[in-house]
C-alpha cells in the first residue's frame, strides 16, 4: 500500500516531463507562418452567446506544448464571468532554435487563466523568449474542439487557421473584444495570439509512460485497501 502511494506520487510529479531535444521533430525548428488576409467576419453562437470573429492573418504553427489551460476546468471563473465560451484551450508552445537546442528544459512553465508563465531553472542557457507563445485557441467545429482538449504537455502539434479578433455580444450589443497579437516579439503579459483554428493535429504524442504508471499505482493502492479489509481478524 505504501509503495503504491509513493509510486503514484512520483509518477504524478513526472507526468508532464518534457521530451529530450533529440525527440523533437525537425519541422518544429521553423518559425510560425502568417500572411495578411481579407476575409469577412464570421458570426457564430456558443452556449447562447453571440460572437463575431474577424480573421486578420492566416496562421500555421508547429510547436512543442510546454503548458496548457482548459477553459472548462472547474477553477476557471474568468471565462465564465466574461461569457467567453468560444475560447476552448490555451496552449503555450515552443519552436525554433529553442526547440532545437533543448533549452526549454531549463525553464519552468505554468498557466494562469489567461497567461503562460515561465521562469528559468538554469539561467544562462540560450532560451529565446520570442520563440514561445501563449495561443488562445477558438473554434466553431466541435470535432476540432474535442481534439484540442485531448492535447497533453509534451505533445508536438500543428494547428492552422487565422490570427483573429473576436467580439462578444449580449442582446445584440457588444460587451467586449479580444484582440490578437500579430508578432512574436511582444513578450509582455498581454502578448497572446488568438487563433481561429480550422485544422489541428498531434504530430508526435508525448510519452505517456509516467501517466500510465501513475494510473496503475492508483489501482494497486485501491486493491491494497480491499485486500487489507479482507484480511482475517486476529483474535
Amino acid at each position: 500500500m505504501i509503495a503504491s502511494v509513493l509510486a503514484a506520487g512520483a509518477c504524478w510529479w513526472m507526468r508532464d516531463a518534457l521530451p529530450d531535444w533529440s525527440k523533437i521533430r525537425q519541422d518544429l525548428y521553423d518559425e510560425p507562418k502568417q500572411v495578411r488576409v481579407k476575409r469577412p467576419p464570421i458570426d457564430t453562437r456558443v452556449d447562447g452567446v453571440d460572437y463575431r470573429i474577424q480573421p486578420r492573418y492566416s496562421y500555421d504553427l508547429r510547436g512543442l506544448v510546454v503548458s496548457l489551460h482548459d477553459s472548462e476546468t472547474w477553477w476557471d471563473y474568468a471565462h465564465k464571468e466574461w461569457s467567453d465560451y468560444l475560447n476552448v484551450v490555451d496552449l503555450c508552445v515552443v519552436w525554433g532554435e529553442s526547440a532545437r537546442n533543448g533549452s526549454y528544459r531549463s525553464v519552468s512553465f505554468s498557466h494562469s487563466q489567461w497567461e503562460c508563465l515561465f521562469s528559468w531553472r538554469e539561467p544562462g542557457l540560450p532560451f529565446d523568449v520570442t520563440e514561445v507563445s501563449n495561443n488562445h485557441l477558438i473554434t466553431v467545429d466541435p470535432a476540432v474542439a474535442r481534439r484540442l482538449r485531448q492535447v497533453r504537455i509534451g505533445d508536438q502539434i500543428r494547428f492552422r487557421g487565422y490570427l483573429a479578433d473576436y467580439t462578444t455580444y449580449r442582446n445584440g450589443a457588444p460587451t467586449g473584444t479580444r484582440v490578437s497579437s500579430t508578432v512574436r516579439t511582444d513578450t509582455g503579459n498581454g502578448a497572446c495570439e488568438v487563433v481561429f483554428v480550422e485544422d489541428f493535429e498531434i504530430l508526435r504524442a508525448a510519452d505517456r509512460t509516467w501517466r500510465t504508471l501513475g494510473k496503475i499505482g492508483v489501482v494497486v493502492f485501491l486493491l491494497s485497501i480491499v485486500a487489507w479489509f479482507r484480511l482475517p481478524l486476529k483474535v
